[in-house]
């Protein structure tokens, strides 16, 4: 309680502020300022596996590129369960239903740990000839699928994790999962190396020769992220269990119900095609880039990390949009969500068109971070990643008004409109744009591919958002749930919900 108060101090919970009356902006903020923290964090997963084995060999940050697609796969598959239950939760905290939401959380919790082990055992059955498939090399293939298998079997705690924050968030609570994951992420960083590059006793020790930790090579950073998470996870669901930060699971209402799986298939479906979408988009894309030498494989796969950390603000502000539509739609306030998905927009917009003028001045420094000095092909692999991350970084403005009003959507519980944009954006514009002219251009094709879908998402969901049928959003008729209190089965509605 020490460090949450001294936090406290930076950032405000949801004690101190109401999401559905009063201003827009310090709200927003102050939701929205862990988000970016906490997402920063779980970027420093990625960050770190690239970072150290980028030091350890190119052949093995070519095969995180092929295995970072498949990992966003799997986990889009199933995150859906993650948004349906972040949306009950913010739309009955919304109304007041504050019994209703722990059940929904509940519920949640008990379908995401089906999902994720029957995602994760598919996922090590075939994992090999996914991989092969999408073209990696003979060089690469072993390392990539070494790293996959063990990201496959602990993707429970991965998934897991990923709902505690989710589930949190939809109460208005961003603080909890950000010390939670700061502490894993410390823990990543502290044991990746060691379990990459192994650990040998100094000469002159009283065991001279042991070798404390094995070199695991990739492997190792696999297993530091998987064990991280899992001792994340352990923490969220005491927090929960708990229920002294708003959410509360209860056994009983962890028995799995079709009345329930009902309701958070409606929403998560589509959310998980959004994101499913997303990540057969990378992997479509890795397809063509594998056609290419390793190094410019190796800069795709920087590229894409160096985005994830430029588009933290946007992921972040964008669930906090989610969160405060979804409790001012349960409040009957659709017009003070539509205030704040425009706040929203023009920020982040303003934000990011900043940070991409950054990248587009110094992208070689930016690169060279991620790349060995002493590895084969560095100079070539700095020299495409920088020139990935000059064509794309002008559009980084874009990306903020997609997100926030792909945000909106998804609180509305208009997932499927937010999926469509998704996949229009990626399917029938990124990659038909990147496949149609790595042929003439090269890379270069893959490149540009990437900064016309930034602009033309931005521009479908303003136009989407515009038209208001967000604002017509019901899911009373079968997302009321039960009455808890008194063991009805009614379908009674939340408020808000036309």
């Amino acid at each position: 309680m020490g460090l949450r108060s001294r936090v406290s101090a930076l950032f405000k919970g949801p004690e101190e502020f109401d999401l559905t009356s009063g201003g827009i902006g310090k709200p927003l903020f102050f939701l929205a300022m862990p988000i970016v923290v906490t997402n920063l964090f779980q970027t420093a997963y990625n960050l770190a596996d690239t970072f150290w084995l980028g030091q350890y060999s190119t052949d093995a940050l070519a095969a995180i590129s092929f295995a970072f697609p498949m990992v966003f796969l799997l986990i889009s598959l199933g995150m859906g369960i993650s948004v349906a239950g972040s949306v009950l939760v913010a739309q009955y905290t919304g109304a007041g239903e504050e019994r209703k939401a722990d059940h929904a959380a509940s519920q949640t919790v008990t379908f995401s740990v089906l999902a994720s082990l029957l995602l994760g055992g598919v996922g090590y059955v075939f994992v090999e000839d996914f991989l092969s498939l999408m073209g990696a090399s003979a060089d690469v293939l072993p390392l990539a699928t070494d790293y996959m298998e063990v990201v496959s079997l602990g993707l429970a705690a991965m998934f897991g994790f990923a709902v505690f924050v989710a589930l949190m968030r939809g109460y208005g609570d961003t603080i909890t999962p950000m010390l939670v994951m700061f502490g894993s992420v410390v823990l990543n960083i502290v044991i990746d190396p060691f379990l990459i590059f192994g650990w040998t006793v100094v000469e002159n020790a009283p065991l001279v020769g042991t070798v404390s930790f094995p070199e695991l090579g990739i492997q190792g950073a696999a297993i530091a992220t998987v064990f991280s998470r899992a001792v994340a996870l352990v923490v969220g669901l005491v927090v929960m269990f708990r229920g002294t930060r708003g959410v509360q699971l209860r056994l009983r209402d962890m028995v799995p119900e079709f009345g329930a799986l009902k309701r958070i298939a409606r929403i998560g479906l589509p959310a998980s095609i959004e994101g499913t979408g997303r990540a057969l988009s990378m992997n479509l894309l890795l397809f063509i880039v594998a056609s290419f030498p390793d190094p410019v494989v190796a800069a795709y796969g920087i590229g894409t990390r160096v985005f994830s950390v430029v588009f933290l603000p946007a992921i972040a502000v964008a669930r906090g949009v989610e969160t405060m539509t979804g409790q001012n739609m349960g409040a009957g306030k659709p017009e003070r969500a539509e205030r704040a998905a425009g706040l929203a927009a023009k920020v982040l917009f303003a934000v990011l068109a900043v940070a991409g003028l950054v990248v587009f001045a110094y992208p070689e420094p930016i690169v060279s971070v991620f790349v060995g000095a002493g590895q084969a092909d560095t100079a070539r692999v700095v020299e495409v990643g920088a020139q990935f991350l000059r064509y794309v970084a002008l559009t980084f403005g874009f990306i903020g008004i997609m997100r926030a009003y792909t945000g909106s959507f998804r609180g509305a519980g208009k997932t499927l409109t937010a999926a469509a944009i998704s996949v229009f954006t990626l399917g029938i514009v990124r990659f038909p744009v990147a496949w149609l002219t790595a042929g003439p251009l090269g890379e270069t094709g893959i490149w540009l591919s990437f900064g016309v879908s930034n602009v033309v998402g931005a521009v479908v969901a303003y136009g989407l958002y515009r038209r208001g049928t967000w604002r017509d959003t019901d899911l009373t008729d079968d997302a009321g749930g039960p009455d808890i209190e008194s063991g009805d089965t009614g379908t009674e509605q939340p408020a808000g919900g036309d």
